[in-house]
């Protein structure tokens, strides 16, 4: 049991429930008349989230003992597969568990959400989750791994930032404005920032079994340089959607987060050995978990 708690890597949890927490919290300071924020919409897709996430670390784990990707030189946490805790067989059984999961539990938010909405809405969403399964499972398995191509940044981008926030707030609300993907794009940066870390640490390893992160195709110092662009980046664009919506001072409450940001910049900059970075990657997302509820208050006050 403790080898799947450790596979399941629960330290990457609150990371995913970011955009899931800031989607709710502008739909419940929304003045949309079209929807209102539901605890049942909330918690459903919490837990789908939750699935869905357990599901890609053990796809992730899987996949870097199959390719051979992960070896004896790697600094990051114990993965379960390659040191042999749990066999192949087993972990695919896992996989094959936590898909299923993810997809009844998704399929159950959509059924609350759109029980009254008609059934396009409900198919339109339900591809969107098959893809965010075959997203969690492909990023190191199949044919060509998407993240060993480098890739990984964009779906970090794409689902924990405009697919989790956007589609949390349209499952409350049944609305969307343009203006919501800047605090959605804020999240998904900082989440990009989070793998990025991860990538730096891992740099010369990834090079040496042919994983092409970004990282590994930049080189030590522009990868440092991205990953103060990621969260520079982040934090303008929370900025931004507060001075385009008249916040008044207390809508920039989030502030208080940002000189944690500048601190995981300035630590990953000036780091002299990968391991250092592993208390880095918990650092920036429970500093994105600060932003998003310092945010999230800030809109229903």
């Amino acid at each position: 049991m403790k080898s799947w708690i450790a596979a399941a890597r629960p330290r990457t949890l609150p990371l995913a429930l970011a955009s899931i927490i800031l989607g709710s919290f502008l739909a419940a300071g929304s003045s949309t008349t079209t929807g209102h924020f539901s605890w049942q919409i909330a918690l459903l897709a919490a837990l789908t989230t939750i699935c869905l996430q357990i599901l890609s670390n053990f796809a992730n784990d899987y996949g870097d003992a199959v390719s051979g990707k992960d070896t004896e030189l790697r600094v990051g946490p114990r993965r379960a597969v390659a040191t042999g805790d749990i066999t192949k067989e087993a972990m695919m059984r896992g996989i094959i568990v936590t898909a299923v999961l993810s997809l009844i539990s998704g399929i159950w938010l959509l059924v609350v959400a759109f029980f009254d909405a008609g059934p396009k809405l409900f198919w339109f969403f339900l591809v969107l989750g098959l893809l965010s399964i075959a997203a969690a499972i492909g990023y190191t398995n199949g044919k060509r791994p998407y993240g060993y191509a480098g890739f990984g940044d964009i779906a970090v981008l794409i689902f924990f930032g405009w697919v989790g926030v956007l589609g949390t707030y349209f499952l409350h609300t049944l609305s969307f404005s343009p203006i919501l993907l800047l605090p959605a794009t804020s999240v998904g940066l900082f989440a990009t920032g989070v793998l990025n870390i991860n990538n730096i640490r891992d740099i010369e390893t990834d090079t040496l079994t042919g994983k092409r992160s970004i990282p590994a195709r930049l080189g030590l110092q522009l990868a440092i340089r991205y990953h103060w662009g990621l969260l520079l980046t982040g934090m303008f664009c929370a900025l931004a959607y507060s001075f385009l919506t008249d916040a008044t001072l207390s809508g920039y409450s989030y502030v208080l987060a940002f000189p944690l940001f500048v601190l995981n910049g300035r630590a990953v900059a000036t780091h002299k050995r990968p391991a250092e970075l592993n208390a880095r990657l918990g650092q920036l997302a429970l500093s994105t978990l600060l932003f998003v509820i310092l945010f999230g208050i800030s809109q229903v006050l």
